[in-house]
């Protein structure tokens, strides 16, 4: 008789998901002192899975990495980041690969008089 393997749900499959795009986003942290190749290439992997699941990368995970080229952003080394007040206030990282900006708005706290 022959067993039939039972699928996972879609839920399980989005949080194995999302704790592996996690994990790849953790590593790629910790070796891009030494290594960006390989911190570029674990971004990637952690893209390719967030589009196979069908899942969103989480906010924080989100603007570490450039929406042009897709390049693992470290402040100071291979983006600038600025705070801007022209219109709205907001956070611009312009990414020294491709030369693009990101702009990233917030709202500024209110003035008590």
């Amino acid at each position: 008789m022959v067993r039939l393997k039972r699928r996972p749900s879609i839920e399980e499959v989005k949080g194995i998901a999302i704790s592996r795009i996690r994990i790849l986003m953790k590593l790629a942290e910790e070796v891009f002192p030494e290594d960006q190749g390989l911190a570029q290439r674990y971004v990637n992997l952690a893209r390719a899975i967030s589009a196979r699941a069908k899942v969103r990368l989480p906010r924080a995970l989100r603007r570490r990495i450039c929406r042009h080229c897709g390049t693992y952003l470290w402040p100071g080394v291979n983006c600038r980041v600025r705070l801007r007040v022209n219109r709205e206030a907001h956070l611009t990282i312009t990414c020294l690969n491709c030369k693009r900006q990101m702009r990233i708005y917030y709202k500024q706290a209110k003035k008590k008089d």
